[in-house]
């Protein structure tokens, strides 16, 4: 039996280890560390959504680096056995798989806000009538910070420039309340960002609805893609997303505080854009010359400041490599029966007092799902974690699951269910 999103879910722990014993992604498992219990047990870990775990092979990848640094010092960007210099092109493929883009408007540099600065640098052009950014009202703090600094740099006040689309009761947000922000406001807006999947809900959202709505109004959009990248293909180019970004240290696994990624359509690759330049975004033939006026790659690389930190790099190169052996389609496939199954065995449980604040339907949303009791506080969490359960905590009053589908199992699942239904009926 091969787990599929339509199968019919069983609430069983042969069931569960049946679906690992078919997953046809079981081995990778193995490949990644898993933090232990006091007793020398693996940790339910179901917190990829927050921190990825270190695939085992990232030492002998970063170890591979420094053996080179220490035989060949300044050479190694040439002599090396994977040559810095030109080391980011060797993680642009496999990034652009797992995002949908061609490999020329992928590139991994910097970090998440600061390549969402740089972005908005080039896309955020403001005029006196159109000079509005709009952003989920709920967006991660981080890019609500960089928007509303935007703003202020360019002496618009973030009360006034700053429009806000804003959930519903049901804490899911309407894409026909987008649709109506354009109408009344699209004349005004200069810029949409908005993440592909909301942090705290685990709400995916209609790209091609957004993307389709924001040009036929001459909007530029640019995706947040840090909660959904490596587990939603969100199909970047054919969609003709002018930007996005994302972080590697989630999903992606490359470790805490991992460089970024940054998508720049095709489309804008040759426009004489607004940009903060560095020598690393230089024309790699005349880059040594030095004194030359600043001559732009024609691809994504043009946004690049500073020559790649390699030894983070490694690190992002392990995980892709694993990504590849796995098949970007299968992870997707394994993501929603994943989440289909914790969907399901937690409203097995027939609690009043629990919701699921993220969507039901699998398009619309990713390996996350946002767990609110309403009768309880951050004491269950917190025994959740003392019962070995590594997940993520948010305010106010949810519970973030995330089962990632490279490492976690079927059981894994089932026997976070089972340790809640404990804690909570039986504790």
């Amino acid at each position: 039996m091969s787990a599929s999103i339509n199968m019919k879910f069983e609430n069983s722990l042969e069931f569960a280890q049946n679906c690992d014993t078919n997953d046809r992604l079981k081995k990778f498992r193995n490949q990644f560390y898993f933090p232990k219990t006091n007793l020398g047990d693996n940790k339910i870990y179901l917190c990829g959504n927050s921190l990825g775990l270190q695939p085992k092979s990232t030492s002998d990848y970063i170890q591979q680096e420094l053996n080179d640094w220490s035989d060949y010092g300044v050479d190694g960007h040439t002599d090396a056995k994977n040559p810095w210099m030109p080391y980011h092109e060797f993680l642009s493929k496999p990034m652009a798989n797992i995002v949908g883009a061609k490999e020329s408007e992928v590139i991994i540099m910097n970090t998440l806000s600061v390549n969402l600065h740089l972005m908005m640098v080039s896309f955020y052009q403001p005029t006196s009538k159109r000079h509005k950014i709009l952003i989920e009202a709920d967006a991660f703090p981080s890019d609500l910070y960089a928007v509303e600094s935007q703003l202020k740099y360019h002496d618009y006040d973030p009360k006034d420039a700053l429009i806000l689309w804003k959930p519903r009761e049901d804490q899911y947000y309407d894409i026909e309340d987008f649709n109506q922000i354009i109408q009344n406001h699209g004349d005004e807006i200069a810029l949409v960002l908005i993440g592909n999947t909301n942090y705290y809900t685990g709400q995916h959202f209609d790209m091609k609805y957004i993307t389709d709505s924001c040009h036929q109004n001459d909007i530029k959009i640019g995706f947040d893609l840090a909660h959904g990248v490596g587990n939603i293909q969100p199909h970047l180019h054919d969609l003709g997303v002018d930007f996005a970004v994302w972080c590697t240290y989630k999903y992606l696994n490359s470790g805490p505080g991992s460089l970024g990624g940054c998508f720049v359509h095709e489309k804008h690759h040759t426009k004489d854009l607004h940009r903060f330049t560095g020598w690393w975004g230089h024309d790699k033939s005349t880059r040594f010359n030095m004194r030359q006026d600043f001559k732009p790659i024609p691809t994504a690389e043009a946004w690049q400041l500073s020559n790649p930190p390699i030894l983070s790099m490694a690190a992002i190169r392990a995980s892709l490599d694993i990504f590849q052996q796995a098949g970007f389609d299968n992870v997707v496939k394994k993501s929603k029966d994943l989440t289909g199954f914790l969907e399901y065995l937690l409203l097995e449980l027939n609690d009043d007092n629990l919701k699921l604040i993220t969507p039901k339907k699998p398009n619309e949303r990713g390996c996350q799902l946002s767990i609110q009791f309403l009768d309880a506080d951050k004491s269950l969490f917190d025994k959740l974690t003392q019962a070995g359960v590594v997940a993520d905590w948010r305010e106010p009053q949810v519970i973030r699951v995330a089962p990632a589908p490279l490492y976690n199992s079927f059981e894994d699942v089932y026997q976070f269910v089972q340790i809640l239904k404990h804690i909570r009926y039986a504790g």
